[in-house]
């Protein structure tokens, strides 16, 4: 595992649409192995890519670091119920933004009210990036796939 962005495989993202992703989104590039992370945010939502829930919990891993970037700390994952059972995994920068958002979504909850996964303490590496990639970091990126 990668100590700085937590990823198993440094290709491994974008998931959704990656040609698209790389050529039109802001990219947290890992300055440890070179994995480009989506830190892109979505003007529709008024989000981030890392506010949104994920389907698994090794997902939301994938969008983990750049929470924690922006935060400048340790954000956790942390485990949503629906109503129907439904589990779905969502970033957050404290229990205290859990909270919040389980009292304006009151058809969710989180049993254990603590972070599924979390990396203390926050730390800054020296080479990370955050920029567009050029075409030619596109091409080799999705090569490299």
């Amino acid at each position: 595992m990668c100590l700085e962005c937590y990823a198993n495989d440094n290709r491994i993202t974008p998931l959704l649409k990656p040609l698209d992703c790389l050529k039109h989104h802001t990219q947290y590039i890992c300055g440890t192995c070179g994995r480009c992370i989506c830190i892109e945010h979505d003007p529709k939502r008024k989000l981030q890519r890392w506010n949104f829930p994920f389907k698994s919990l090794d997902i939301a891993k994938l969008y983990l670091r750049t929470a924690d970037y922006i935060c400048k700390k340790p954000c956790g994952i942390y485990e949503i119920q629906n109503e129907n059972n439904r589990v779905s995994y969502k970033i957050f920068m404290s229990n205290k933004d859990l909270h919040i958002y389980l009292q304006k979504s009151k058809r969710k909850t989180c049993e254990n009210v603590k972070p599924v996964f979390i990396v203390k303490p926050y730390k800054e590496y020296k080479n990370t990036q955050i920029r567009k990639l050029t075409n030619d970091e596109i091409t080799k990126y999705m090569s490299e796939r």
